[in-house]
């Protein structure tokens, strides 16, 4: 794993966020998901520690979180383990981009 570097413009997507935000687009016309946001949830993990997931995604059954990931680094992996463990009442996915389409590499 890596040290992240600099975070990019709050709020503005990255291209693989943007193509997850297609990918997601395409099951809510299926009715595969009610809906889904960006970037719409601050979640506090410790003082002064915060996480914003991706994308909040609902569904008739549950709300999720997921977490798009080109490249893996050690405070992103952590945050997201710590965030699944401190807000079980959400269902956890990171994905990453294959050249099969978009895969889970974790959830909690």
């Amino acid at each position: 794993m890596k040290i992240r570097p600099r975070r990019k413009t709050p709020g503005k997507m990255n291209r693989w966020e943007q193509s997850y935000a297609d990918h997601l687009e395409l099951i809510k016309m299926s009715g595969g998901i009610h809906s889904y946001a960006y970037e719409s949830v601050r979640l506090t993990l410790a003082p002064l520690t915060t996480f914003t997931p991706d994308f909040l995604v609902v569904t008739n059954d549950e709300i999720q979180f997921h977490e798009v990931k080109g490249q893996r680094f050690a405070a992103g992996m952590a945050k997201f383990k710590i965030a699944a463990s401190l807000y079980p009442w959400a269902k956890w996915i990171m994905v990453e981009k294959t050249k099969q389409g978009w895969k889970t590499i974790m959830e909690g």
